[in-house]
This record gives structure tokens, sequence and C-alpha cells, in this order.
């Protein structure tokens, strides 16, 4: 029975070890395909879907180091979050360490590759052109913080809109009433096909938005 609404999200088990935490790993097995004489059904899809980000992140930049690891990014990030899906298995991403794991040590490096390399132009981009010179300080304080609360707005909005809709659907399985069965089912099923779409949108969403980040690397 479940101590409060968010116990659900609790990666407990039986076994000391915390085995849910080794679904992390499951992005092993969708990596490999090597080992197979022809194409699988699951390697066409993922070279599809990976083709379709391509496009999407060189029409933002075009460093191909960047965006080969912000693919393996968005590949990891939507895996977790249809796992999450699945009966009994938590979702790693409706944990924020996860998520800044995720979004933290990339933002860090791009930061400090470009205020090491290009100093100046990273002071420049802290100060809008034609700002007026008595808000000059102001504009810096604001363009200061807005960089730094990057990495934090990236996985608060991961971690929440995937928090959201699982509480939904844990709100609506405690309802027991035998006569709205057949109304929770149908609100269980629309629910579950909108957390699909939900978890293919934030991984979409997270890779565009930490390609937009790394283009502003001079």
């Amino acid at each position: 029975m479940l101590t409060n609404l968010f116990s659900s999200f609790d990666p407990s088990t039986t076994i000391n070890i915390q085995l849910n935490w080794l679904a992390l790993t499951m992005i092993l097995i969708f990596i490999p395909n090597k080992f197979w004489i022809k194409e699988s059904r699951n390697s066409m899809i993922k070279v599809s879907i990976l083709k379709f980000m391509s496009k999407e992140m060189n029409f933002i930049y075009f460093n191909k180091q960047i965006i080969t690891i912000l693919k393996s990014i968005f590949l990891m990030t939507i895996i977790i979050n249809l796992m999450g899906l699945t009966p009994y298995v938590f979702t790693p991403t409706s944990h924020l360490s996860i998520s800044m794991a995720l979004g933290l040590p990339l933002w860090i490096s791009f930061m400090t590759f470009s205020w090491k390399n290009y100093t100046n132009l990273m002071f420049t981009h802290l100060l809008p052109m034609n700002t007026p010179p008595l808000i000059a300080p102001f504009m810096v304080v604001v363009e200061s913080l807005s960089n730094l609360i990057r990495p934090i707005s990236l996985s608060v909005r991961l971690t929440a809109n995937m928090i959201a809709g699982h509480l939904l659907m844990t709100l609506l399985g405690n309802i027991n009433s035998i006569k709205s069965m057949p109304m929770l089912l149908i609100l269980q099923m629309i629910l579950l096909t909108f957390e699909i779409s939900v978890a293919f949108i934030q991984a979409y969403v997270f890779t565009i938005l930490m390609t937009m980040y790394s283009s502003e690397i001079p």
C-alpha cells in the first residue's frame, strides 16, 4: 500500500540493492546493432528518429561532435521516459537528480570551454546591443542569472512534466468504485496515450534547448 501520493516515484524494492536504478542501463540494449545480420525493427525506428533529430539540430547548430552527444542524450532520455510507463517500473527522469545529471555536465562543459577560449565574446553576450548606459549593469546581472538558471530550468521542466501525468494516473488508480470502472479505463487509456506523447515531446524539447544553448558558443 502506498504511504503517500509521491511514494510511487520511490525506487524501492524488497532486495537491499536498489534494482530499479539498474533500469538506467536498459539503454545499452537498444544501442548495439552490429550483432545482427539484418536491420531489426528496433534499429530501423531508432535510425529514423535519429535522422529526424539530426535535421532539427543541424538547422540550429552545425558542430558534429556536440550533435552526436546530444543525439545520444535524446535517445537515452526518450527510452527512460517510455520505460517509466511500464507497470511497476518507476521513471528515473521523475527524479531531479537524474535530470540534473543529464543537463548540468553539458552546460558546465559549454560554459567552461567558452569562458576559457572566448572570454571577451562571452562578456559581450552579457550585454545586449544598444542597451542604455543607465540600465547596463542591471542587464548584465539579469543575463548572468538567466545563464545560470538554464540547467535548473531544463531539469525542472523535464521532471515536472514526467511527474504530472504519473500523478494523475495514480489518482485515478486509487478509485475503487466498480460503477466507475468503464469510465476510469477509458480515462487511463487516454492518459497513457498522452503520457507517451509527453515522453517524446519532453525528450525533444530537452535536446533542442540544449542544442540552442550550445549554439551560443562562439
